[in-house]
């Protein structure tokens, strides 16, 4: 089983190796296998997939803040990467290297900015934190369930998310979301200096349309793409699409030389 830094990862592996690799980090309560085979086995990259502490195959404890998390980040790595991950693990705007991100925003997991939960969505602030308890974590896993897919996404992928999800100890997934909560940075957004692309579902309750549109504006340069028929949890219901956008956007990159 690989190990780097003690983190279990997925390593897809490319004779291409003019290309930085690709490090793809999950989202709160996730692990690598929320990447589909599209997206970690991209063709012509080296891509990494962690698992974080606690979660996965990874040992450990599970961290209760994003600072701390993206320590682990950079534990892992001693190189250039492009990095891209969805909602709450988009801390990656400190790295050196373009970020591809699934959009974020407090109401569904909150990383980069904080915003108001979305009401629709059922995790609001009184009910995640009883994500800690065995009896109640369950309650928010099927909310996540309900409100995070668009209502095209065959039903068998959300069942499958939720099964891996409920195998993350209700402990760390109480710790991801008070991670999310208690992280702000909307007034430093203009500061991030590196290309990014913005992917975002059309059907996305959790994190909607107008906060990747804020992101975007106030991100120097940022890309946003919309992907139809979408949900917050686009990755896995439309795979090929955001493979595609990825690859599309790195490769774009490939031909400014002052990256």
């Amino acid at each position: 089983m690989p190990v780097a830094a003690n983190l279990y990862y997925f390593f897809n592996p490319s004779e291409n190796r003019s290309k930085p690799p690709v490090l793809l980090i999950h989202g709160a309560g996730g692990n690598h296998l929320f990447w589909p085979p599209e997206v970690r086995r991209l063709v012509g990259y080296r891509v990494y997939a962690l698992d974080l502490p606690g979660h996965g195959k990874s040992d450990g404890i599970g961290q209760q803040s994003i600072p701390d998390y993206t320590k682990i980040y950079f534990g892992f790595y001693g190189c250039s990467w492009y990095f891209a991950g969805p909602s709450w693990s988009v801390t990656r705007w400190v790295a050196p290297l373009p970020l591809i991100w699934h959009s974020t925003m407090p109401g569904g997991w909150l990383v980069s900015v904080w915003w108001p939960v979305v009401p629709a969505c059922g995790l609001h602030r009184c009910s995640w934190k009883n994500a800690g308890n065995a009896t109640t974590s369950p309650q928010i896993i099927q909310a996540i369930k309900d409100f995070a897919y668009s209502p095209q996404t065959d039903m068998r992928v959300k069942d499958l998310a939720a099964s891996r999800m409920v195998e993350t100890r209700p402990a760390v997934l109480r710790g991801d979301f008070l991670a999310c909560d208690t992280f702000d940075v909307r007034e430093r957004l203009g500061e991030i200096g590196v290309p990014t692309l913005i992917l975002v579902g059309s059907d996305d309750q959790m994190t909607p349309l107008a906060f990747s549109t804020y992101m975007a504006g106030k991100i120097p340069g940022a890309q946003m793409q919309r992907i139809e028929n979408a949900g917050h949890m686009l990755m896995l219901e439309k795979p090929r699409e955001v493979a595609h956008a990825l690859s599309g956007f790195v490769e774009q990159l490939m031909f400014q030389p002052d990256l």
